[in-house]
């Protein structure tokens, strides 16, 4: 929650989250498989219920959390949901299942790097927002067989291949934390930049 508050007081147009689900199905915002980096315990995410992994890391937060406060401050919300997961598909089902409870949410996009998931939720909900991640060892394929109606290279992609700025879908580009590279996207007309730092880059990019 620091982080977001932060977000909110630098002037971020939006948020960013990883997303996976505990053991009892439960949206969590979290990018690792397990515990180990971030609270230095073992145990996966997937194995343990949303309870203990709170014990562990009190300062954990939901998706649900992250909604309110998205609608509260009017931010725009870019989720990914992480895979491989041993429970599939279903975390874009329960993401869905939270966004459609939610009544006047900013506009919400959802980001992953499987193809198999960006079909699921085009299945379940045609009119959401989504969007491709690319990795450089299957940007090409994901680019040409995703229905994504976004795609999402890093920075180092976009600079290494500019075909895609001759794209007709939005790019949404990370991590954008230096200044050339900010000013980059903004020449060529990116869409949607995320990155570490969002006052620099409104100081980089004029935006007052």
């Amino acid at each position: 929650m620091r982080a977001y508050n932060g977000a909110i007081a630098q002037g971020a147009d939006g948020f960013e989250c990883d997303v996976r689900l505990s053991k009892d199905n439960v949206a969590l915002l979290w990018h690792d498989a397990d515990l180990k980096r971030c609270a230095g315990v073992s145990g996966r995410i997937a194995e343990m219920k949303y309870a203990q992994i709170r014990r562990e890391y009190p300062e954990l937060l939901t998706l649900e959390e992250l909604l309110l406060l998205a609608k509260e401050n009017k931010k725009e919300l870019a989720i990914e949901t992480k895979h491989p997961v041993p429970t599939g598909n279903k975390i874009e089902k329960i993401v869905l299942d939270l966004l459609s409870q939610e009544k006047n949410l900013p506009k919400t996009s959802i980001m992953s790097f499987s193809w198999l998931a960006i079909e699921q939720i085009k299945k379940i909900a045609p009119e959401q927002n989504t969007v491709a991640l690319l990795h450089p060892s299957h940007s090409r394929l994901m680019r040409r067989f995703s229905s994504a109606k976004n795609l999402g290279p890093s920075i180092q992609l976009l600079k290494d291949d500019l075909t895609f700025l001759s794209e007709s879908r939005d790019l949404f580009v990370w991590t954008v934390d230096k200044d050339d590279d900010m000013q980059f996207c903004e020449r060529n007309k990116v869409n949607v930049l995320i990155t570490n730092t969002p006052s620099r880059a409104r100081d980089v990019l004029g935006y007052h």
